[in-house]
């Protein structure tokens, strides 16, 4: 696997076909497509790779069943697509993830509506096991007994039950190291990628664009890039992005918060549950197994403005927990239980509601009155992202394909290896053992770490279970070039940000 090289100052040397701003799930998808393609390119973050919404999901492929429920078959046919993608490229870290939904012959959640939906749902996706390395494929999906329910869902609420729904999606529990895999294959190509780095203006001549001028926060010093192309992926800051350079269209992002939460209680099924509450208007919550934890979510709310850390309520935390609790008998979750929220932005419909976008945006700013060159993409899902990576693209390069001279097959065989950055949730270091110190400054070297952060949630599963993380952090920094006031920095901050993503800590 390539490594992700952070040389700033060399970087300036190289003309680039495009630059990315941004190095969440859009624009490494862009990266990875650009490669693909054939054109040089430049991804440039402000912060690390994927750490905002990108980080901050219920870690499911969607596979496009709900699409049925509106006919939307296009979005159908699109995510059915993309799920196939990811699980025929990425074997280990997309998985199948079977589902479960209870049913109690309520309107369309009765087993023969959903007898009916599920052959639809094989029929239209019948080639989605097509190429796929055996242990990836996605069994039909079937409507089972009530008996099968209780088996497979013992906390099941028994009262009026009518049977369940069985189907199969994808599952990427350790989602931070598929987004650096996927950056790292677009590194062995034509990408370089550098995190830290936040643009600070567009450099144009003639109402053409030339490049980007940034500034390195880690050293402070400003620097520019050349190219005559830059797409705008910085998701929940597009919008702020596009008007320091052409302006501010609150089409690109209104705002709103997904999230989901983990407590610290085992998990209730082996399936992903789909489970809803029994009262007016409620939403249909997914829950499932993490690490052999309880995950649950996602939660949409509305939200008002861009920020860093958004974070739910303690009063809508209290009421999913209550949501939760009614709808599993003898559950009796507290807040006390939560041990970590995955909380991002996402873009509504109308600002104000929690109702998401349907469709991606792909704007061309010169074609509005902006300088030649510029573009912004606004994308809703992660699973989708590659597929809106490669239409931006064809785009702005409408006469560049696929480059066939570039294979990734070996990429993908290698992805079928234990990644260096895969720990079990209950894994410590042992006495004498020198392995994990050897994986970990492997990482260090080849992943572009910088910070604590960076090794501990993005480039490993270290952080996945955050008690862990932090008795194990002060071994961890000792793997770092760091003197002691560093070091204390980078544990203080490693303990803010635990703190801050726990209902325990943070207020409402």
């Amino acid at each position: 696997m390539a490594t992700i090289t952070r040389e700033p100052r060399l970087a300036t040397q190289t003309h680039y076909d495009l630059i990315i701003i941004g190095g969440g799930i859009y624009g490494v998808a862009l990266a990875y497509t650009a490669s693909q393609m054939g054109l040089t390119n430049l991804v440039i973050e402000k912060k690390d790779f994927g750490w905002s919404t990108t980080y901050n999901h219920l870690r499911t492929v969607h596979g496009g069943l709900r699409y049925l429920q509106t006919l939307d078959l296009h979005r159908f046919k699109e995510s059915v697509a993309e799920r196939h993608w990811f699980l025929k490229e990425f074997p280990g870290l997309v998985r199948p993830l079977p589902c479960l939904m209870p049913l109690y012959g309520n309107g369309p959640y009765r087993p023969s509506v959903f007898k009916m939906a599920l052959l639809a749902n094989d029929f239209l996706s019948r080639k989605r096991n097509e190429s796929v390395a055996p242990g990836q494929e996605l069994n039909n999906g079937q409507v089972i007994s009530p008996e099968q329910v209780v088996n497979f869902f013992p906390q099941v609420d028994r009262e009026g039950l009518k049977g369940g729904a069985v189907w199969y999606d994808g599952g990427m529990p350790f989602s931070q190291l598929l987004i650096m895999e996927m950056l790292q294959r677009a590194c062995a190509n034509k990408t370089t990628a550098l995190n830290y780095m936040e643009a600070e203006d567009i450099v144009a001549s003639k109402q053409k664009v030339c490049g980007v001028k940034c500034r390195d926060q880690e050293t402070g010093a400003f620097l520019e890039f050349k190219s005559p192309r830059i797409i705008n992926a910085t998701g929940p800051w597009c919008r702020d992005l596009a008007a320091k350079f052409h302006d501010d269209d609150p089409d690109l992002f209104k705002y709103s918060i997904a999230w989901n939460v983990l407590f610290d209680r085992p998990s209730l099924s082996d399936y992903s549950l789909a489970i809803k509450p029994k009262r007016p208007n409620s939403s249909m919550y997914f829950v499932h197994g993490f690490n052999g934890r309880l995950m649950g979510g996602t939660i949409h709310s509305p939200w008002d403005k861009v920020c860093d850390n958004p974070q739910p309520s303690l009063q809508d935390v209290a009421a999913y927990i209550d949501d939760l609790n009614l709808t599993v008998p003898g559950l009796k979750l507290k807040q006390k239980d939560v041990l970590q929220i995955y909380s991002g932005l996402l873009p509504a419909q109308e600002q104000g509601t929690a109702k998401l976008a349907n469709r991606p945006i792909i704007k061309d700013h010169g074609a509005s009155g902006g300088p030649q060159g510029i573009y912004t993409v606004s994308g809703v899902k992660f699973t989708t992202a590659r597929l809106v990576a490669e239409q931006a693209l064809h785009t702005i390069f409408p006469h560049f394909k696929k480059n066939a001279a570039q294979p990734d097959v070996a990429s993908s065989i290698q992805s079928t290896a234990e990644p260096d950055g895969l720990f079990s949730y209950d894994w410590y270091p042992e006495a004498g053992d020198e392995q994990w110190q050897e994986r970990l400054s492997r990482i260090i070297s080849n992943q572009s770490v910088h910070h604590l952060e960076d090794l501990i949630l993005r480039r490993t599963t270290l952080g996945d279970n955050p008690h862990r993380a932090l008795d194990i952090a002060p071994q961890i920094t000792a793997l770092f070039p760091w003197d002691a006031e560093r070091k204390k920095q980078e544990l203080e901050n490693m303990t803010t940000y635990f703190q801050s993503r726990n209902t325990k800590s943070y207020g409402s």
